[in-house]
């Protein structure tokens, strides 16, 4: 309750000016973006639009800012705070205040003066599609029947949000463009991923098993929308059905041709630049996690510069290679640091001479942190050799603790120090990825998955 009055003390304090300015001004069509940023994790915010930085904002001495833009047009942007970001929609005439703690940036996240319903509105939404996601990590293993019924649940209670804020706030229809992106592209590239992941985790196929209408929906979409081509609900969509037009195609050992096959697909079927090398860039980064064989990296690399006219983009996939072939086979693990349970900081992960699985989880992901667990048992259990650890990527440290101090799992367990690190070294950018180890700690391959159905052939 104290916390509750301290918020709204700060409230009325900063926005007695702000508001005061905003309503003299009205008719002037300038924009006030204000706020402030709690435990921030350095002194500047950057205001952006389709990916590009317009303005860098500098905190004050009390982490907080005020900014007034005299020609900003109305659209969606982002404003980041690195490593975190998320959307803001933006109308001239606009006052808007932010306030959050950049140690859990979207759930501490707020809104606040002209044009807070609407943002408030986008937080809200895409917290119950983060939440959907990580507490149903198993609708992928259901039969059809089942995943729909679950699917089509979620998707309901979705909705009849989205409607009631809809017809509550009256949003214009540039605004909406976005709110129904945001609705509609989680609960379709969960549909685009399903065929892929039920194969992958059970062994069994289900492309040719589909209803001839299954994927109807995609000609409803339109691929090419400029607006879109930075909005990150549409490009995880596009990305997913990309995967899943090369499905009936799929070459089961050539895992370079299949993304070639993508690459040249995405070619064909985008016209907007954009959006075209944004996806481009999303298979090349997905290929190069899944394949670390440096003759089809260079023969898939080929492709992709030829077909990509974004350079920021080229450059970033040249360092994810980079990276990704200190990771070798035969190789260590770069060194990271690590923390016991105890407090002890260690930079290798232990092996005990025996192979190693090194597993990932988090506690914003509680589904997962319990079936990826489970599996990992259920693993050992058939393969009694292998030593399993289990290395936590929260960025509070005290976070993995409180969730350990309710579930005795078994098995060992370390928190990375340092998130941006193991991320950077590892290319950690799943949380379903998993690394194997020999007995001399050198690398035996580091993108497998614990839930792939033939994960026990890797461990041979």
């Amino acid at each position: 309750m104290i916390a509750y009055y301290k918020k709204i003390f700060f409230y009325t304090l900063f926005f007695i000016p702000f508001f005061l300015i905003s309503c003299k001004e009205e008719q002037e069509d300038k924009v006030y973006f204000g706020g402030e940023i709690i435990n921030p994790n350095s002194k500047f915010l950057y205001l952006c639009k389709e990916d590009k930085v317009i303005d860098t904002i500098k905190l004050d001495n009390n982490n907080r800012f005020l900014v007034k833009y005299d020609t900003l047009s109305s659209g969606m942007y982002t404003f980041r705070h690195e490593p975190e970001y998320q959307y803001m929609y933006i109308e001239k005439g606009d006052s808007l205040m932010v306030r959050l703690n950049a140690q859990e940036f979207d759930n501490s996240l707020t809104f606040c003066g002209r044009g807070d319903e609407k943002n408030n509105f986008l937080i809200e939404l895409f917290l119950r599609n983060e939440e959907d996601k990580n507490s149903s990590f198993d609708i992928y293993d259901e039969p059809l029947k089942k995943f729909e019924y679950r699917l089509n649940k979620e998707y309901e209670k979705r909705k009849a949000f989205y409607d009631e804020k809809k017809e509550e706030i009256n949003w214009n229809d540039d605004f909406d463009l976005y709110a129904n992106s945001m609705l509609e592209m989680p609960y379709l590239t969960k549909k685009e991923l399903y065929p892929l992941v039920y194969q992958f985790r059970t062994n069994k196929k289900v492309c040719g098993l589909l209803p001839k209408d299954y994927y109807d929906y995609r000609k409803k979409i339109d691929f090419n929308n400029q607006k879109l081509t930075d909005f990150s609900p549409f490009v995880a969509y596009l990305t997913a059905m990309l995967n899943n037009i090369t499905c009936h195609n799929r070459k089961e050992t050539v895992i370079v041709q299949n993304n070639i096959d993508r690459l040249k697909v995405a070619d064909s079927i985008f016209t907007n630049k954009s959006i075209k090398n944004s996806v481009l860039h999303n298979i090349a980064f997905m290929y190069l996690l899944e394949d670390q064989n440096t003759s089809n990296n260079k023969a898939f690399l080929s492709q992709y510069y030829k077909l990509s006219t974004d350079s920021c983009s080229r450059n970033a996939i040249k360092e994810i290679a980079n990276a990704i072939q200190s990771l070798a086979k035969n190789k260590y693990l770069p060194t990271i640091e690590l923390i016991d349970l105890q407090g002890k900081r260690i930079s290798s992960i232990p092996t005990n001479s025996k192979k190693t699985v090194v597993f990932f989880w988090s506690s914003e992901a509680k589904s997962h942190l319990k079936l990826a667990h489970k599996k990992a048992i259920e693993i050992m259990k058939r393969n009694p050799s292998i030593n399993f650890v289990a290395v936590n990527i929260d960025k509070d440290p005290t976070q993995w603790k409180k969730v350990l101090e309710h579930h005795h799992f078994g098995i060992p367990q370390f928190h990375a120090k340092d998130f941006e690190d193991i991320q950077d070294k590892w290319v950690i950018t799943k949380i379903h990825r998993a690394i194997l180890l020999n007995e001399d700690k050198t690398i035996k391959n580091t993108f497998i998955n614990i839930f792939d159905a033939e994960f026990d052939n890797y461990l041979k």
